[in-house]
């Protein structure tokens, strides 16, 4: 009967329900949601800032990635064909790394429907087949633990469940993009494994889930099969967590129990962000799928509270989250690359894996659909121009795990996980393919359907050929340079005869923004941090005109971060900049740099350097007295002026060694 179901699905998804079947997160059925996704590929990148990202994600990094864990690096595909029988061999990498391959396969099938190069696919379906061949009669499948001969399930670490989080989302895209099933027969064996070993609640497995991206993963099974008991499965591991007592496991490590993995409290009763960052962002965008299917209202207020507590009491300026490696929550848990207390914001030492950055954007890009409000694509947007590319190279193949807001010459001893460069390959995988998904699929972020019309979530040069919810066909084109200039262009080039609603969002940064339609300034008030609503019976050739003022601001911390006491950021519209020793006079110490309060600053655009991208020329002062001893009477100090330029946070690192800090001491002159 599934088999038969599988043809049909196949057929359907390629009949005339296309418009509104093929979302990189399929909720266009979802009832509870205000913001549906578009398809994968309606919206492309066409000129500017991330049309030049996405040309470097097809090209390099994408590519790059696969060469790297289809060889004997990587070893990940390796490991595969180990638990297939068809490599002689161990298994390496982490428990995780099944995980970064599915990842890395989901990316390059969005490369794959917006190019349609038939290499990739046959590539993929050449690695689908190993990875049938490796999974087990019964539907399980995890190959640390096939090639190892460990017991299943016999320690939550294994990450089992997360593999498979990442097999089923993988599997969904795949389907949806080709309308194969090779892929998603896999991933449906092994959901109907998981349903028939936990649905009962054995004793053994009430605690068991570390890195929860299983929940997401089976909420998009159920999208895309229809099969409720896949929704029941991803609301089960909601409501586990935070049941049972919380005491050491018989093979775990006693860092990794209570809040380290959000089971001191149930969710629905959680008011805090707790424990390791990324899985408890995974957790909450997950418990965000569930509720978009349910209405659960319980749920969602949970979520609310999160959301509000993660990016307003826990989320550095750019958007980065998980302020230690390791630490204690507020409830005394140690935690490991997580949360700590409320306002507890060190910039040298801050983690802020590049995954949890990202989860933080997945989370609130849920959230926006959710709701239908700008903070949540205001953050998406904060985290993908800042803490989410810090974590690649310019050009596309060294990877940052951590991202620190200053790095000095006094920190080196560095961990498995953290360097002074970005690195070629990361042992501990999961980031790189993560980001490069992200920047893959990052156009399917870029607009939202509504109840008539569509949302403009994220500005960039881009050309989307989709249709509304009720099925009329649109098309828009989108000219700007954004984010290095405020003016975006948008044209309709096709859309129905009776009216229906463009929603523009104004940025929370964004005052003083104004808006013209066919040359002429709306009569609306245009409040940053909300979605602008026209409304009206548009035509080919209307054009919009967003101008948004590109000011550099100085941005200072809540009293309560003692970290940012009397330092300010330097932030142009949504990004952050820095100071990089590579721009400072020779032997200049990062923490000798302090900012003139009434100071010029200049953005210049500059084609060839770093890629291309805007600097803020300015004045900074060097302070040149010598300073001895741990502490010292207060004399007056030695200055130098000096003109330099500040650069985009995610930039830093591309020129050697250096030093760099987003958070200066203020001079108030």
């Amino acid at each position: 009967m599934k088999k038969i179901w599988m043809a049909m699905g196949a057929f359907i998804f390629m009949g005339s329900t296309i418009a509104q079947k093929q979302g990189i997160i399929n909720n266009g059925d979802s009832p509870y949601v205000q913001f549906k996704s578009i398809n994968i590929s309606d919206c492309q990148w066409t000129s500017g800032f991330w049309a030049d990202k996405f040309k470097v994600c097809e090209e390099t990094m994408v590519p790059h990635m696969g060469d790297i864990l289809t060889g004997d690096v990587g070893h990940a595909l390796n490991n595969f064909k180990i638990a297939a029988g068809i490599l002689d061999g161990d298994h390496q990498g982490m428990n995780w790394h099944d995980g970064d391959f599915y990842k890395w396969m989901e990316a390059a099938m969005y490369i794959y429907a917006h190019n349609k190069d038939a290499a990739i696919l046959k590539q993929l379906d050449e690695y689908i087949d190993i990875i049938g061949k490796a999974q087990q009669s019964d539907g399980y499948l995890q190959t640390q633990v096939e090639v190892k001969g460990l017991k299943r399930f016999g320690n939550r670490q294994y990450h089992e469940l997360y593999n498979a989080g990442h097999l089923y989302t993988s599997a969904c895209i795949h389907h949806r993009v080709t309308g194969q099933t090779n892929f998603l027969d896999i991933a449906v064996k092994n959901a109907d494994y998981l349903y028939k070993l936990f649905m009962p609640q054995p004793d053994s497995l009430k605690r068991f889930g570390f890195n929860q991206t299983q929940i997401m993963g089976l909420v998009e099974l159920y999208r895309t099969t229809h099969d409720k008991r896949y929704l029941e499965l991803a609301e089960l591991f909601i409501n586990m967590r935070g049941k049972s007592k919380v005491k050491p496991d018989e093979h775990a490590n006693y860092k990794h129990i209570g809040d380290m993995v959000q089971e001191r409290r149930p969710l629905r009763k959680e008011t805090e962000a707790v424990g390791h960052a990324v899985l408890a962002l995974y957790y909450y965008a997950g418990a965000a799928d569930v509720y978009a299917e349910t209405g659960e209202r319980e749920l969602i207020d949970a979520l609310d509270r999160l959301w509000e507590n993660v990016v307003n009491k826990k989320m550095y300026i750019t958007g980065a989250c998980g302020q230690t490696h390791h630490g204690v929550s507020s409830r005394v848990d140690m935690v490991h690359e997580g949360f700590i207390n409320e306002y507890m914001m060190p910039n040298a030492t801050a983690y802020n894996e590049t995954c949890a950055n990202i989860c933080n954007a997945m989370f609130s890009y849920r959230m926006l659909g959710v709701h239908g409000q700008a903070k949540y694509a205001d953050i998406m947007e904060l985290v993908m121009y800042n803490s989410a590319l810090s974590g690649i190279s310019i050009e596309g193949k060294d990877y940052f795990y951590t991202n620190p807001l200053r790095k000095t010459h006094y920190h080196t001893d560095y961990s498995s996980t953290e360097s002074a460069n970005r690195e070629p390959y990361i042992e501990c995988f999961c980031c790189p393919p993560n980001l490069v998904r992200t920047i893959a699929k990052l156009s399917g972020w870029a607009y939202s359907l509504c109840d008539n019309g569509l949302a403009v979530n994220l500005y960039g040069g881009n050309r989307l050929n989709t249709r509304l919810l009720d099925g009329s066909k649109i098309q828009l084109r989108q000219e700007t340079q954004y984010p290095w200039n405020g003016d975006v262009k948008i044209t309709v080039d096709q859309c129905k005869k009776e009216a229906f609603q463009i929603l523009l969002r104004i940025p929370g940064w964004a005052k003083g923004s104004k808006i013209q339609v066919n040359g002429k300034y709306i009569d609306k008030k245009v409040n940053p941090g909300t979605y602008l609503k026209l409304e009206r019976n548009w035509k080919k050739g209307d054009v919009v005109t967003v101008s948004m003022p590109m000011n550099v601001q100085l941005m200072e911390g809540n009293p309560r971060i003692e970290e940012v006491r009397n330092q300010v950021a330097v932030k142009r519209g949504p990004v952050v900049y820095c100071i990089e020793s590579p721009d400072l006079p020779e032997d200049t110490e990062i923490l000798d740099v302090y900012l003139p309060r009434d100071n010029d600053f200049v953005p210049e655009y500059k084609s060839d350097f770093l890629g291309g991208l805007t600097t803020i020329q300015t004045h900074l002062k060097l302070r040149k007295d010598k300073k001895q001893g741990m502490y010292r009477q207060l004399v007056s100090p030695e200055w130098e002026t000096v003109k330099t330029q500040l650069i985009p946070y995610f930039s830093w690192s591309n020129r050697g060694t250096s030093e760099m800090s987003v958070w200066l001491p203020i001079i108030w002159e």
